[in-house]
């Protein structure tokens, strides 16, 4: 395990734009806060959506699309520099009128209402490529 201790600088609130991909907002409340890391939770709406889900014995993504409004019931994640951008690596649970619920990897989503909570840290994070799992960590 590869840990370390963080200290927290400040926390942020902000209400994503309707129209706006749900990821890009969080990567740009990140660029405008300087947050060169930062962890968050959010919750809302979307009009569309598509997931991630990560294949561990091909070590590839494969892409689940909905063309559907759905609920944010829940979305945490992190911000992190990769590849000299401000990445904000985010996991939803989403839900579809009759209560079903599907999750991943969220790539891209279509804000129709959406809440986040961010607390930026101190210290910058950065992912670096893993050869076990073929996916960039955090070091």
């Amino acid at each position: 395990m590869n840990y370390r201790a963080v200290e927290t600088a400040a926390e942020y609130v902000a209400r994503l734009e309707t129209g706006a991909d749900w990821r890009a907002e969080i990567e740009s409340l990140a660029d405008a806060v300087d947050a060169d890391a930062a962890w968050f939770t959010a919750l809302g709406a979307v009009q569309d959506a598509e997931l991630w889900f990560y294949d561990q014995d091909e070590c590839e993504y494969y892409p689940i699309e909905f063309d559907e409004p759905l609920e944010v019931a829940s979305c945490t994640g992190n911000v992190s520099w990769l590849e000299d951008e401000r990445f904000a690596h985010t996991h939803a649970v989403l839900s579809d009128p009759d209560g079903d619920a599907v999750a991943g990897h969220l790539n891209e989503a279509t804000v129709w209402a959406g809440e986040v909570h961010m607390r930026v840290f101190e210290e910058p994070l950065e992912r670096e490529y893993d050869a076990v799992t073929e996916l960039d960590l955090w070091l």
